[in-house]
């Protein structure tokens, strides 16, 4: 391999690494921000992105709405969806004394019926994707190639991540999900709400899940599978840190530059591996992730 090849792999896995990893940071986003206020990890992610592609999926072939029409429907449905999921189960889980495991079970128990749901109705037989709102036509940038929808795809990531960034630092409910996730004891003491911010950080994940969905089904086929991806996802919270939002964003981009990389450089064959292997590397030098702070101790 000559080095102007080597070169253009570089500018081509890292811009294309970007692009997919930044939908792997808003899911991770979204992964990071309830685990931050509510203490459990949500295992149902990746299929409210499926479900997400799938409503959207429904709104066109069945009931016929223009795309227009669909993007809002569909993203408004995916947060009153999270929403009523925190208050219908979550919230009577917790108020019935369950435990940190019978909560990451009922995540599950989501994860299960979402994708029971899609292949009961039949959508799920044949792969399908949503129209582009932007051309597929390329454009080079350096010696890479990207197409107008992948500059679309990460243009929209990085708005939502800023608009995401804005709520949580400069509006009021930011804050109040922020105090939650620090102490929330404290924050209940002072008049916040624990239910009703959980329930808001549930509706925000749902929110998150239906824009990734609207971003990569274009480029990706809507398939019951498509919830694989929260894997990556997941990989990259733990490797950003599983307590930290921006970690979230850096460690999503990452998992998208290396598994570009290893694609180009190495073997497609081995990207499947390269997000377990990042896992791995950080959990053995940094296991609190690369922005993630102090590693605690709780006893049982």
């Amino acid at each position: 391999m000559s080095l102007d090849e080597v070169w253009l792999f570089l500018q081509q896995g890292l811009l294309s690494g970007l692009v997919t990893g930044s939908v792997y940071a808003l899911l991770a986003l979204a992964i990071v921000a309830i685990f931050k206020t509510t203490d459990v990890p949500n295992f149902a992610q990746g299929e409210m992105l499926m479900m997400a592609g799938y409503v959207a999926l429904s709104l066109m072939l069945l009931v016929k709405l223009p795309y227009a029409a669909v993007i809002p429907i569909t993203l408004v449905a995916m947060a009153v969806g999270g929403a009523l999921f925190q208050r219908v189960v979550m919230e009577r889980v917790t108020r019935s004394r369950g435990v940190g495991v019978q909560l990451v079970i009922a995540t599950l128990g989501l994860a299960y019926l979402l994708k029971g749901l899609v292949r009961q109705t039949g959508l799920g037989d044949t792969p399908r994707s949503l129209p582009a709102l932007v051309s597929n036509d390329t454009v080079m940038v350096g010696d890479a190639a990207l197409t107008h929808l992948d500059i679309a795809i990460f243009g929209v990531a990085v708005v939502v991540m800023l608009l995401i960034y804005f709520m949580f630092t400069h509006t009021r409910i930011g804050k109040a999900m922020r105090a939650v996730g620090m102490n929330p004891k404290a924050a209940q003491i002072v008049g916040i709400r624990l239910s009703s911010i959980r329930m808001m950080v549930w509706a925000l994940a749902g929110l998150i899940a239906g824009i990734a969905a609207l971003l990569i089904t274009p480029k990706v086929l809507v398939t019951p599978d498509i919830a694989h991806i929260a894997i990556l996802a997941y990989a990259a919270a733990i490797v950003g840190g599983f307590t930290s939002l921006p970690g979230a964003v850096l460690g999503g981009l990452l998992i998208g530059v290396v598994e570009n990389m290893v694609g180009l450089f190495i073997s497609t064959n081995a990207i499947v591996v390269a997000p377990f292997l990042a896992i791995l590397v950080t959990l053995i030098v940094r296991p609190q992730g690369l922005l993630g702070g102090k590693v605690q101790v709780k006893k049982l």
